[in-house]
């Protein structure tokens, strides 16, 4: 719509849903939310024109695509984010007047600026950033837009080396955000002003460094959260709250479950505990794939850097990659497991009549990770991914892909969590003809309504080598997790020349799928352990009953109780010379599900008394209907 569709002094302002508005020329973007409706005028935020996202001041010249933007949207989130972040840079400011502004980007949870400052700030410095922050959302201060040319700009931050580094890289004239005695070089674009930010919260400060390198100059990065309204700000910190108490390091640490140690910094080590748990997930994932046709193969942990030319990885990934020589010559410690399986696969020649051929492999992978990004199993240095490749015809895309997510569905309800599904389509910078893309989406697409399942479609967000679907799993607390995702790839089948004999008796090039479903292992076990605050489903507790005497002539009967059930539970005793109190609150520190107490009573009638985790207490019960009981909840995974 570059051009009016008729002349004079109206222009014509298409809307999402397909209507015309007629205008004058020159309304700005708040102007024509209140012709639609009060109520979005009100909400508005932003807004979208011709695909580029303007301030609400925006003024129109010509015939325009116009959409509205709300806090509801993603875009929308961002804009706020942005101008909260905006706000606590003025109020850093006033706090201390020499600090140096860098970036300060919205994230997905809020917004962070990173600065320089000749202090470690301390939990009351940002007490006394939070004052002022209230204070100038009060104020209602303006975000003033204006233009500088990139001599302007450098003159303007003749002192903060950061800026000036930034505007270097920059062509063209420069837009800066005024607000009060903060002005910052930013695209924007962001809300009218500072009312719009009823509730903004300074979180938390940490260590950085300027663009994300170790080796210039250390930063302090300040945290915030901002809301709209202040009941979700109140219920966002209830929810920190809870999710303190369950945090899986926490937790992981009571129940003994991996630790980790400053000599191999981001690299979990794994107690007999975590084991157990580990490879109760493990049992589960190779026996639904092995019911679902997969085959389980094992690639090495280092190979030759020609693998990781030929795939790509040498020169986009090479940053997050560890590598070392060996007989003068380059390798490096996988990052991704892909690469290895697409050697497997040309190993031989296949028929289509092999095809489809599922292929699993639970690989440990390494990448580099910052110190300072490094969180406990959720950010790790290494960790093992449940890749799984899918070599087939192009006719089978749907039904491989309905079989994967009838897997993901499987796995995430046996797991107690709801789920949700995006499709993401080609990105600017992609490969492959547009037939390919067109043919891969739509198999996607059809495969995803078939489901009858709701999902978000992600314009423009596919990997360079293909669409993808993404699976994000919602735990107790209500946050998401992205975990699964399905990815057509057309680009190593095409780097590694990966054959089939078709029908006709030549080759053909093969589709395939990546996927994953717990994504990484150690990652899922950390949400695991949140979702369910340590205290899992029978069949995954690490440790299932826990035996206790009341006395040390209660031992021997206690001790061959356990005995009998360790045959098919797990189970620990604890016959310390301790009180019976304090061996029930170790047992319920340690989130175990069944407590079995042995005393007086118990040895005379040959029967249990039985406690659970959430506190009831069962006498008399007989060795035999217990044994029964738990079999059913463990066969079940209830």
């Amino acid at each position: 719509m570059d051009k009016p569709l008729y002349k004079g002094i109206e222009m014509k302002i298409k809307l999402p849903d397909g209507s015309i508005m007629e205008s004058p020329k020159g309304p700005s973007v708040k102007k024509i939310a209140e012709k639609i409706g009060s109520g979005l005028a009100k909400a508005a935020l932003a807004g979208m024109v011709d695909d580029e996202l303007v301030d609400l001041d925006y003024k129109l010249e010509k015939d325009s695509n116009v959409k509205i933007i709300t806090y509801k949207n993603p875009k929308g989130k961002e804009v706020f984010n942005h101008s909260a972040s905006h706000a606590m840079a003025l109020a850093i400011k006033k706090v201390f007047p020499k600090t140096l502004f860098t970036i300060g980007p919205a994230i997905e949870n809020g917004f962070y600026y990173d600065i320089k400052l000749d202090k470690n700030l301390t939990p009351e410095d940002l007490k006394e950033v939070q004052k002022e922050l209230d204070k100038i959302i009060k104020q209602d201060l303006p975000f003033n837009k204006e233009k500088l040319s990139k001599k302007e700009a450098l003159i303007f931050y003749k002192k903060n080396k950061f800026k000036q580094e930034i505007i270097k890289e920059q062509k063209g004239d420069l837009s800066f955000y005024s607000l009060g005695s903060f002005k910052d070089l930013c695209k924007g674009p962001h809300v009218p002003s500072t009312t719009y930010l009823k509730a903004v919260k300074v979180m938390k400060s940490s260590a950085a460094y300027w663009r994300g390198d170790a080796s210039k100059d250390a930063l302090q990065r300040v945290y915030g959260i901002a809301f709209p309204d202040k009941k979700d700000l109140k219920n966002y910190l209830k929810m920190l709250e809870e999710a303190e108490k369950r945090d899986h390091r926490k937790i992981g640490k009571e129940m003994g479950l991996f630790s980790f140690h400053e000599e191999a910094p981001g690299m979990p080590f794994w107690q007999p505990k975590g084991m157990a748990l580990w490879n109760e997930l493990m049992d589960f994932w190779r026996e639904e794939h092995r019911k679902a046709g997969y085959h389980e193969i094992k690639t090495p942990l280092m190979l030759n850097k020609k693998l990781w030319v030929k795939s790509g990885h040498w020169k986009n990934y090479r940053e997050s990659m560890y590598t070392l020589k060996i007989d003068k010559q380059d390798y490096a410690i996988k990052p991704m497991n892909c690469p290895g399986c697409m050697l497997w696969y040309g190993e031989k020649t296949h028929s289509y009549k092999e095809l489809p051929l599922r292929v699993g492999e639970v690989g440990l992978v390494h990448r580099h990770e910052l110190s300072g990004v490094l969180s406990g199993l959720f950010r790790a240095r290494c960790f093992h991914q449940d890749d799984a490749h899918i070599f087939m015809t192009p006719d089978q895309i749907k039904t491989e892909i309905l079989g994967v997510l009838k897997l993901v569905d499987k796995f995430y309800k046996t797991f107690g969590f709801d789920y949700t599904l995006e499709l993401s389509t080609r990105p600017k910078k992609s490969i492959g003809t547009a037939k390919q893309w067109e043919t891969t989406t739509k198999r996607l697409k059809e495969a995803l309504d078939s489901t009858g399942k709701d999902y978000k479609v992600n314009e423009g967000e596919g990997a360079f080598y293909g669409p993808k679907i993404d699976v994000h799993v919602k735990d107790a607390l209500g946050r998401y997790w992205q975990c699964a995702t399905i990815q057509l790839d057309m680009s190593l089948p095409e780097r590694f020349d990966l054959n089939y004999i078709g029908k006709d008796n030549s080759k053909h090039r093969p589709i395939m799928i990546h996927r994953v479903i717990y994504g990484s292992l150690e990652r899922f076990i950390g949400i695991l352990v949140e979702h369910y605050a340590g205290k899992f489903p029978l069949w995954l507790s690490p440790t299932q009953i826990k035996v206790l005497s009341v006395s040390d002539k209660h031992d021997d009967h206690a001790q061959k109780i356990a005995d009998q059930l360790s045959k098919k539970f797990r189970v620990e005793t604890d016959f310390e010379s301790k009180t019976v109190q304090y061996k029930i609150r170790q047992a319920q520190i340690e989130r175990v599900p069944y407590t079995i107490l042995i005393g007086d009573k118990e040895v005379n009638k040959k029967t249990l008394a039985v406690r659970t985790l959430a506190g009831k207490v069962g006498f008399g019960v007989k060795l035999k209907d217990f044994i029964k009981k738990l079999e059913k909840e463990v066969h079940e995974k209830a």
